[in-house]
């Protein structure tokens, strides 16, 4: 499993199926599900932490790189993409074309197919921003299906696609996992036709262009300064940069209720939480305290308050460069300290080790307990 992500860890795996059409993709999960056997959907392998123990079950890769451009009837474009597409190889053609809405999302490794699971997102904006629908293999009910964007729920970092793997009422009475109930297939989202990008929402970005927040840019302007600025943290895949042996931004930003936010010091950042940005409950593995969950499901959202991992990982004592020991092959990145990095040698208890450590010494300084993004595979 090392060479299929990103953190470069992960022990043997029991059967490898790489799909070259949807009708291989269909078969090869409806053949592990039929079997029993445990299953893993992987893409880029990005988000992904697998245990020295590996994986014994069937890991099936999506190796299809189509993107199609279509009309609507009433004239707007979309552009559909297969899961196994490469996110970035999709944003460089969206700039290219001149679409609406993808550059703030260059360099975000993996594939389009994990896009909407995680709903991702970066410099102020996110793939619920483009979204029309996802069409996938639904395991318990064994049939095609289009979810629209509306059906998926998408939140911060969350998904019913990503529900399903610990949620028994999203997952039809049981739990999936370490794949969900529904397996992407291919994601269409709008291909609207702009001069310029959406109003940059991103003071650091924004920052880097020269303009003021809520100002517009050429779309390959902003793409470049989202890269400058993703490099410049070690957020870009580069096998030569041990920074990028990661699974990017480790936890997800706390979103918390104002009482538990007022714990906080003063300095804290603090922003206005959306935990369903239509309207639905928030879920659990989001990133969201127990309170702030039953806030959520109360539709009490505007009690809601989201701080940065970032400087709760800092202030709890954890720099830049962090190891438990002067020789361990596991340390936070050295340009950004919400990345746990494989300096080479690693194993996965190394970094769980790591993992464990940081999530501790936040809880104990700040109260907040801190919830990995990447998903775990074999533990």
């Amino acid at each position: 499993m090392a060479d299929l992500t990103t953190l470069r860890v992960g022990g043997p795996l029991g059967t490898y199926v790489e799909a070259t059409t949807e009708a291989e993709l269909v078969d090869a999960v409806q053949g592990a599900d039929a079997q029993g056997a445990p299953l893993l959907v992987v893409g880029g392998g990005s988000n992904i932490l697998v245990s020295d123990a590996g994986f014994d079950g069937v890991v099936v890769r999506d190796a299809r790189q189509e993107i199609v451009l279509t009309s609507r009837d009433h004239g707007e474009d979309e552009v559909t993409a297969t899961a196994g597409t490469t996110w970035d190889d999709l944003v460089r053609q969206a700039v290219a074309s001149g679409w609406y809405g993808f550059a703030p999302l260059s360099g975000i490794p993996g594939t389009v197919g994990a896009a909407p699971v995680q709903n991702i997102g970066a410099y102020g904006a996110e793939v619920a921003d483009l979204l029309t629908c996802v069409r996938v293999w639904d395991r318990l009910e064994g049939r095609v299906e289009i979810r629209t964007l509306a059906s998926l729920r998408l939140a911060y970092r969350d998904s019913d696609l990503k529900r399903s793997l610990t949620d028994e009422d999203v997952g039809g009475g049981r739990t999936w996992g370490p794949t969900g109930r529904w397996v992407v297939l291919s994601v269409t989202l709008l291909a609207r036709h702009a001069d310029l990008e959406a109003p940059v929402a991103y003071g650091q970005l924004a920052t880097a262009l020269g303009v003021a927040l809520g100002a517009r840019a050429p779309a390959r302007e902003v793409r470049e300064a989202v890269l400058g600025l993703r490099r410049s943290k070690g957020m870009v895949l580069d096998r030569s940069d041990h920074d990028t042996w990661s699974a990017g931004s480790f936890f997800t930003n706390p979103v918390l209720t104002r009482q538990e936010a007022r714990a906080l010091p003063d300095e804290a950042p603090r922003y206005p939480a959306v935990t369903d940005r239509l309207g639905g409950e928030a879920g659990p593995g989001t990133g969201h305290t127990g309170q702030a969950r039953r806030a959520a499901r109360s539709g009490d959202q505007a009690c809601l308050v989201k701080t940065s991992a970032a400087w709760l990982i800092e202030h709890a004592g954890f720099s830049k460069g962090f190891a438990l020991t002067q020789d361990a092959p596991a340390r936070l990145s050295t340009r950004h300290v919400l990345a746990l990095t494989n300096r080479g040698g690693a194993r996965a208890q190394d970094l769980v080790a790591l993992r464990d450590a940081v999530v501790s010494g936040v809880r104990q300084r700040f109260g907040v307990t801190l919830v990995p993004e990447p998903v775990h595979v074999g533990f």
